[in-house]
């Protein structure tokens, strides 16, 4: 994301929290986005993979899954 100033994953409430430049906050909730993405738990793994190594990935993926 160009325009995220910071992307951190809340591990208590599950979800991935981006910051925007413009000041508005996005909550990702990743159990619900794994429910929709994931069909095996090969790709469950990768997921979470990503959340906890590199979340800005993980919030690319997610916007480019939706668009």
């Amino acid at each position: 994301m160009k325009n995220a100033l910071s992307c951190k994953f809340n591990i208590d409430t599950g979800c991935l929290v981006l910051r925007l430049t413009d000041g508005t906050q996005i909550s990702i909730d990743c159990t619900a986005v794994e429910n929709e993405i994931a069909d095996n738990c090969f790709e469950r793994s990768e997921l979470d993979y990503l959340v906890y190594n590199d979340p800005a990935a993980y919030a690319d993926l997610c916007f480019s899954i939706a668009c």
